[in-house]
């Protein structure tokens, strides 16, 4: 990715996280935390990721989001100086997830080469 990107994605990051934090007081959002934005190239669409703190609203979290897009777009167009405000697309980071399951199974790993430690002695 280009430098200018770079840069561009961690503004939006930036700000989206303080419209976030202040701006939406929408009880049905809750706790949530934006872990990466990708921007496309021409600096049109940018794909958003959000963590959301209780996994069982994270469906119903999204709705919420993508309902109060065209907010979250107007507050971010008078936060940054671009010639056109990219298109938001929001998705749930799930990496979190993946890294749970990846460290269940390197603990499986672990307790069953203890046991055959265990076993052998």
């Amino acid at each position: 990715m280009s430098h200018r990107l770079d840069k561009v994605s961690s503004l939006i990051k930036e700000e989206l996280s303080l419209i976030f934090l202040h701006k939406i007081q929408d009880p049905n959002i809750g706790l949530i935390t934006v872990t990466n934005v990708k921007v496309s190239p021409d600096l049109k669409h940018t794909k958003i990721y959000l963590s959301v703190f209780e996994k069982e609203k994270r469906e119903k979290v999204l709705e919420s989001v993508n309902e109060l897009k065209g907010l979250i777009r107007s507050q971010l167009a008078g936060r940054i100086q671009l010639r056109f405000v990219p298109e938001l697309h929001f998705f749930i980071d799930d990496t979190s997830d993946y890294v749970e399951k990846m460290d269940s199974l390197f603990k499986k790993i672990h307790e069953s080469d203890n046991e055959k430690n265990d076993s052998t002695e």
